[in-house]
């Protein structure tokens, strides 16, 4: 029996993709499925912030929560290594994921000159500013994580 209710339930997905598929652009209206490219601080922006009724809403906000958390990995590998130097430092506790991307969508605001930036640039740019490193603990290795 379960294998009969799984049926329909394939072949609705099929159709749902493939109406998203074949879906005018402007009818999504909360960005455009180039803005998976991040070519821009402004397409990583589009990504995060997304409106939850866009089809495309778990498919965006996946990618903006992965480049962002990306990011502050290869941040801390590098703050950790030999000769690492911290851009940033948060504080104890750090704020949430979902905290720190809304922080961002909100600079990208009243920062527009940023968004043609590449889009790692603009996101630092907005951590630096908003958790400095004091200079000695800019230098010292293995900061929280």
């Amino acid at each position: 029996m379960q294998k009969a209710i799984r049926k329909p339930r394939r072949a609705t997905w099929f159709v749902l993709v493939a109406v998203l598929a074949w879906m005018p652009q402007a009818a999504r209206a909360g960005f455009e499925t180039e803005d998976f490219r991040i070519r821009s601080a402004q397409d990583l922006v589009d990504l995060c912030a997304v409106a939850t009724s866009d089809p495309l809403y778990a498919s965006a906000i996946h990618f903006c929560h992965g480049f962002v958390s990306g990011a502050w990995q290869y941040h801390l590998s590098q703050a950790n290594g030999p000769k690492g130097e911290r851009l940033v430092c948060p504080p104890e506790p750090p704020p949430t994921r979902d905290e720190a991307i809304a922080m961002f969508v909100a600079w990208s605001a009243t920062h527009a000159d940023k968004l043609s930036e590449p889009a790692v640039d603009a996101l630092f740019r907005f951590l630096v500013e908003k958790y400095p490193c004091p200079v000695a603990a800019a230098a010292k290795k293995g900061a929280s994580k």
